[in-house]
């Protein structure tokens, strides 16, 4: 959509609301309308088995999701390059993290077989993936940007 007057789907990172939002209006911080908390946060979503389906279904952004694990050393290792990302894709790429310890079924269905893994939705189709870590935010950010 590049009609400054057309709405997209964004889902509130923290009641899970899909909000409808300008265009326009997406790089001017808006909030949600349910919770009236902000839209974007600067930093990565949380997702989970209850929702994961919801982020990435229904938002009209490309989501990108990081698979990981607690134990994963090279997923802590580009921990902080994935945090600093979320600064330079949002609001034009929700950025996401998936513990695949707690939400197994879901890393099954994804077939992730190696972690960290990038996972980049659009529509709520993968479009994109990646396994290993990245060094930096900026290379995060290009390899997603490359795939839109």
């Amino acid at each position: 959509m590049t009609d400054s007057t057309a709405s997209l789907h964004i889902v509130c990172p923290h009641c899970h609301t899909t909000n409808r939002v300008s265009v326009a209006d997406k790089r001017h911080s808006p909030d949600c309308g349910q919770c009236h908390r902000a839209l974007f946060q600067g930093h990565p979503l949380t997702l989970d088995e209850t929702n994961f389906d919801k982020h990435i279904g229904r938002s009209h952004l490309p989501v990108l999701v990081d698979f990981w694990a607690p134990w994963c050393g090279p997923c802590r290792m580009m921990a902080p390059a994935y945090e600093q990302s979320a600064n330079l894709l949002e609001p034009d790429i929700r950025v996401a993290k998936l513990n695949t310890e707690d939400a197994q079924a879901i890393a099954a269905r994804f077939n992730i077989r190696s972690i960290p893994t990038l996972a980049l939705f659009v529509g709520g189709k993968e479009v994109a993936r990646q396994s290993g870590a990245f060094r930096s935010a900026a290379d995060i950010a290009q390899w997603a940007r490359s795939h839109l």
